[in-house]
């Protein structure tokens, strides 16, 4: 049982991986990431604000103690100048408690400038590499956009070979047909023609009735255009041969008396 589920597992975390795979745009992760370094770089610089804004803190106390104590020397070197030994004492005591703060806060100082100094080349390198990052991600967003649209545009011209394949493939097949038909109806004519085949309709005919019937129907016509010409001139036309039989002239009774009426 613990074989299936192993397996199970392993199942759903490739296909997990592999739903991710194709969710993922790199882009996109290449941006976040230059987003948290930018961040980080702020928070940097904002260390090094703040530790500069102390150093400038114990600068001012350091000159305000300083002033403090030269003022307490001076005061001490006038109270000596009037013979008053007891406030030289007490003034020149209150200076060496103001100069063992001084001390302190020169060596507080000292800390915070190299701190200060670190921070500020921390900063700089961080911006370096946060600047080279940025050009970097750029120049690989542009690359997978450029082989991406390449890649679009390639499954294009691919979908369109496919589908002008397919195309061809039916004008080829249309074409077959087409053959096939026109020399199936070839056939059929030539079959007609010779009398091999039956035409139920009455429609088709074998060249020699073909020539008869055309014969005929010229001898028709002769007949009738030399009826035509008896009937205009007043006399009877001389009957046309057909198929080598001779016909009866007309007698003179038989021709039509115009005059009367």
């Amino acid at each position: 049982m613990s074989g299936v589920m192993k397996r199970m597992g392993m199942i759903f975390r490739a296909k997990a991986n592999k739903a991710l795979d194709r969710a993922e745009d790199p882009r996109e992760t290449l941006d976040y990431s230059y987003q948290k370094q930018v961040e980080l770089l702020q928070k940097v610089r904002r260390g090094v604000a703040d530790v500069a804004t102390s150093r400038k803190r114990l600068e001012l106390q350091l000159t305000q103690l300083q002033g403090q104590s030269s003022k307490l020397e001076e005061q001490g070197r006038k109270a000596l100048a009037l013979g008053r030994e007891d406030l030289a004492r007490e003034a020149l005591t209150r200076r060496a408690a103001l100069q063992q703060q001084v001390s302190d806060l020169e060596t507080q100082h000292q800390t915070l400038q190299g701190e200060e100094e670190k921070l500020t080349l921390a900063s700089q390198r961080l911006q370096a590499k946060v600047d080279a990052f940025r050009t970097k991600k750029e120049t690989i967003k542009a690359t997978y956009t450029a082989a991406q649209a390449q890649t679009r545009i390639g499954e294009a011209f691919s979908g369109i070979s496919e589908e002008m394949g397919d195309v061809g493939m039916a004008i080829q097949r249309a074409e077959d047909k087409t053959a096939q038909l026109q020399a199936r109806a070839g056939a059929i004519d030539e079959l007609l023609a010779s009398g091999a085949l039956d035409d139920p309709t009455g429609m088709a005919k074998d060249d020699i009735t073909a020539e008869l019937d055309r014969l005929s129907s010229g001898s028709d016509v002769e007949l009738e255009l030399q009826r035509m010409k008896a009937e205009l001139s007043g006399g009877t036309a001389k009957p046309a041969i057909e198929g080598g039989n001779q016909a009866q002239q007309a007698q003179p009774q038989d021709r039509p008396d115009f005059n009367k009426r």
